[in-house]
């Protein structure tokens, strides 16, 4: 059982509370749509689940319904006592309450590796945390998180595309991602101004390439999108570097694919110390 539009209002009524927009908090009010995000994480018995803003409740009663072990995360305090009531009767879930991007995921996801996170993510927050996850929480092996639309379509944007950019490296680095749904925003309380889209991220093994010389590279590229390498990059790659990284100096950052990405670093590397 998930909750229906009536429902959500009515939790949050009896405690006198309202959808926090510093929170960024917009429960989905459809049952069909957390059943299709449950669907469409492939979990069940033998999975762990983490769930970042889980809100009332609505996604995690979905998930719950899978069997899979669920670690339901919330950091609004005066939520956390309806969705601990909520899922009272859910020996799979347990509720965390706490700031995902404050957490110590170590410690919290230490008991095992191969946890799945699903997530509806408040707008404002999803970007950095996903980048964050990627880079220090090797035990989180797939996401399927609902974002805006526009952040799903840049984490999953191939090159030579108007959305491919600095944090569309940096998925692929570590990731494959894709976009494998979209959700009106009819189906959220409070509705907002833009549409969510659904998008999967599964860790792959990364590049030999370092993480840290690679993304202050790429950042300094994509800050002059515009202009050619040779210019965005002057003063700090040699255009020695370029020929042996076999990267054109007039091609422009969206033109480079991860790989190009990484040859041009190791080559940079190879010739001199990175600006940071």
């Amino acid at each position: 059982m998930t909750h229906s539009r009536p429902a959500i209002r009515a939790l949050l009524d009896r405690a006198s509370l309202a959808p926090r927009r510093d929170l960024g908090q917009n429960f989905v009010a459809d049952p069909n749509t957390v059943r299709r995000i449950a669907d469409l994480a492939r979990v069940g018995v033998d999975d762990h689940v983490v769930e970042i803003g889980a809100g009332l409740g609505s996604l995690t009663l979905a998930l719950a319904d899978t069997g899979a072990e669920i670690t339901a995360i919330e950091v609004d305090h005066g939520v956390v006592p309806i969705l601990r009531d909520v899922v009272a009767d859910r020996s799979n879930v347990r509720v965390v309450e706490g700031d995902a991007m404050r957490l110590d995921w170590h410690d919290l996801l230490a008991d095992r590796d191969g946890w799945v996170l699903v997530a509806n993510l408040p707008y404002n927050v999803a970007t950095p945390l996903i980048c964050d996850l990627l880079d220090d929480v090797a035990a989180i092996e797939r996401m399927l998180v609902m974002v805006q639309r526009e952040a799903a379509e840049r984490f999953a944007a191939p090159p030579r595309t108007a959305a491919y950019g600095a944090v569309s490296v940096k998925v692929a680095y570590w990731a494959t991602a894709k976009v494998v749904g979209h959700v009106p925003a009819s189906v959220f309380l409070p509705r907002p101004n833009v549409e969510s889209a659904l998008v999967e991220i599964v860790r792959h093994p990364p590049p030999a390439t370092d993480p840290d010389e690679l993304f202050a590279l790429v950042r300094t590229g994509f800050g002059q999108r515009r202009k050619m390498l040779r210019r965005s990059l002057a003063g700090i790659v040699a255009p020695d570097a370029f020929a042996a990284a076999e990267v054109s100096p007039t091609a422009r950052p969206e033109e480079l694919d991860v790989a190009a990405w990484c040859r041009l670093t190791d080559a940079h590397l190879a010739t001199g110390t990175l600006a940071t």
